[in-house]
């Protein structure tokens, strides 16, 4: 996790500290559950529980685990070392490591799909807010790059919602299919502890039991959670790819708010680069980075083995806080986005009217011209414009094949903005409901 790309409550999610607090959380429930079946003394349950306020020696744990070589029976140690060996003697009863470690690395990834959620509720709301401001505003679509027919800029936020929209469910569906514990012992047969206690761990833990878990969780379980995270982290570099080829200078539609005192170069004084927009494109690598691991983490040997272990120690913190980060930065982004509709308008007219291709085109075919002689006409008219510069309309009302078949009123309507714009609001229905 790197500080410059993080935010706070997202980093505590995976600081050792709550890990340890979260491994003390299973042991003391599971002693709670094993002490209502008769299993353990009730007295020793509740002695676990005289740990609740302790502030758990991350350093002591590493020292013990440089001996033990076992994070978890470190930790235990260490446990005991709070409420007494003899208290401590019936903790873990039953159970294997990876009842606790999985567990935890669930909780841990519920919480972080908590917050991920909140970041991208903070995205939809700015992506709605400005497709409502902007729902009129005309600017030109492209296709490969170049000058298509008329948009406007509040479909384009509208379309950026609606994907933002998609993957918010798919992260619902990713922290349901995520949210499930495991206190199974080992080779998960429960031969050693009672289902019931996996049961009141998951309840208290918030989790589900996972229905079958041999000695851990199902690595495909996260593996759809890590391609989720991966998916979204592609729709913020779709977002802002599009804000990022707004603000090149030739086109200027729209670019990054840039605060006093900011500075855009340290050799030109003049630049406003979109850093935050180029800053999103790298994050959104880093987060993608995790998918592939992910996916390979699936196939583990029998009922269990640790490969996914250090991968998993690596993309749980980086990918949810990488991506955390960069939801909060998409949001204030698009916030204070700031949007030049007059710069739009030049835009669309820089080729004087050659948008309006297809109306006309559509127009000779509707009055009985063939489509072949129709699409010749119009391209022909349409190639003056891009190799002499001349004005499309009245390239159109000069040409006597065209206006033997369309009058002059007729070919003027055909370069009418409103016509692109007339189901503005049926799309914005669909989108926003």
């Amino acid at each position: 996790m790197i500080p410059r790309y993080s935010r706070p409550d997202m980093v505590a999610i995976w600081e050792p500290a709550t890990k340890y607090r979260i491994w003390y959380e299973i042991e003391a429930h599971a002693c709670d559950a094993m002490a209502k079946l008769g299993v353990i003394p009730q007295a020793n349950a509740d002695a676990v529980w005289k740990a609740k306020d302790v502030t758990f020696d991350v350093a002591r744990i590493d020292e013990i685990e440089a001996v033990t070589k076992h994070d978890v029976i470190a930790f235990l140690t260490h446990l005991a070392e709070h409420i007494g060996s003899e208290d401590a003697r019936f903790v873990h009863q039953g159970m294997t490591s990876s009842d606790v470690l999985d567990t935890t690395l669930n909780v841990q990834l519920t919480r972080a799909a908590d917050l991920l959620l909140d970041g991208m509720d903070r995205v939809l709301a700015a992506l709605k807010a400005r497709a409502m401001e902007h729902k009129d505003t005309v600017r030109i679509g492209r296709s490969h790059g170049i000058h298509a027919e008329p948009t406007t800029m509040g479909l384009t936020f509208a379309r950026f919602y609606a994907e933002m929209d998609r993957g918010r469910r798919r992260l619902v569906a990713a922290r349901e299919e995520i949210a499930t514990g495991a206190i199974s012992g080992a080779v998960g047969t429960f031969a050693n502890i009672d289902p019931a206690v996996e049961e009141h761990v998951c309840a208290q833990m918030g989790l589900t039991p996972e229905p079958i878990s041999t000695q851990v969780i199902p690595r495909d379980r996260h593996a759809m959670f890590f391609a989720t995270l991966g998916v979204i982290a592609s729709s913020i570099e779709n977002i802002a790819t599009e804000v990022r080829h707004m603000q090149r200078t030739e086109v200027l539609e729209a670019e990054e708010f840039f605060s006093k005192g900011q500075k855009g170069s340290s050799a030109m004084p003049h630049k406003r680069n979109p850093v935050l927009t180029e800053n999103l494109t790298g994050l959104a690598r880093l987060v993608r980075m995790s998918v592939v691991p992910a996916l390979e983490n699936v196939t583990l040997w029998h009922e269990r083995d640790i490969s996914h272990s250090s991968v998993e120690r690596a993309i749980g913190p980086d990918t949810t806080v990488t991506l955390d980060f960069a939801l909060h930065r998409l949001a204030g982004l698009i916030e204070k986005l700031v949007i030049y509709p007059q710069n739009m308008l030049d835009n669309m007219n820089k080729f004087r009217g050659l948008v309006m291709s297809q109306r006309v085109l559509l127009a000779l075919t509707q009055a009985g011209t063939s489509r072949e002689d129709a699409y010749r006409l119009v391209q022909r008219n349409a190639m003056k414009v891009w190799e002499e510069g001349k004005d499309f309309q009245t390239e159109l009302l000069a040409d006597s094949e065209v206006t033997a078949v369309l009058s002059e009123d007729e070919i003027r309507e055909k370069f009418d903005l409103g016509y692109h714009t007339k189901h503005v609001d049926t799309i914005f229905a669909r989108v926003f409901g």
